[in-house]
């Protein structure tokens, strides 16, 4: 009497790799692109064309929410002017958004 089964062998895998296996993970990635990547680099975008189209006397809050008003700007530093006779100078990506004419009245 033999206690030990004959062992078989299995059948070999493919050779080629399961394009099934990886598609929940393809759909995944082209989730996080369409959601979080291409959002934020849309903004980034936008953010870089406001900074260059910056002139004198363009109303702006830093992100830092300092308001003030473009007094001199530079290659890459901006002068504010912050209240009458207050100036100060921050760097031009420090700057977060631009305000509407008229929005700043120094005191």
């Amino acid at each position: 009497m033999l206690f030990i089964t004959p062992a078989y062998a299995n059948v070999a895998a493919p050779a080629g790799i399961d394009f099934m296996q990886f598609l929940p993970m393809i759909g995944i990635f082209i989730l996080f692109w369409f959601l979080l990547v291409r959002p934020q680099q849309k903004k980034v975008k936008e953010h870089k064309a406001m900074l260059e189209a910056l002139q004198k006397n363009d109303e702006v809050v830093t992100q830092a929410g300092i308001v003030g008003r473009i007094v001199k700007l530079e290659e890459q530093n901006v002068s504010l002017e912050i209240a009458s006779n207050v100036t100060i100078q921050v760097r031009r990506e420090a700057i977060g958004m631009k305000l509407e004419k008229g929005s700043f009245k120094p005191q």
